[in-house]
């Protein structure tokens, strides 16, 4: 049974950081691309960062470049997200998502951990 939980989320002030981590189970992640989405109430799911099986590639959304940085120990079959500098509008569940590289689309999601960012 495959399986991807969050965890790390909870309440941050406006310039804070927090750390949140997907671990899996039923799965091996060196063999998949890893990915972080957000939802906001009331708002679309939206990308938040990607990276490569190899962690020599990565990519974030415009929104949280030079914030967040996504991270990966495929030793330990976990990705990470380091977030700093936070803002309200960071308020938001977070996701994890695993997708076989030549796919388009990501096979499998983590149930999601709240983050909240007061002022």
């Amino acid at each position: 049974q495959v399986q991807l939980v969050e965890s790390g989320g909870g309440l941050a002030q406006a310039g804070g950081s927090l750390r949140l981590s997907c671990a899996a189970s039923g799965i091996a992640l060196s063999s998949y691309t890893m990915a972080w989405f957000r939802q906001a109430p009331g708002k679309e799911r939206q990308f938040v960062a990607a990276i490569s099986r190899d962690a020599l590639t990565t990519d974030h959304s415009e929104s949280v470049r030079g914030r967040f940085t996504i991270s990966r120990d495929n030793a330990k079959n976990t990705v990470y997200l380091q977030m700093n500098s936070l803002k309200p509008q960071d308020t938001a569940v977070y996701s994890c998502a695993a997708k076989e590289p030549a796919l388009a689309v990501y096979n499998y999601w983590g149930q999601g951990t709240q983050v909240t960012v007061s002022s």
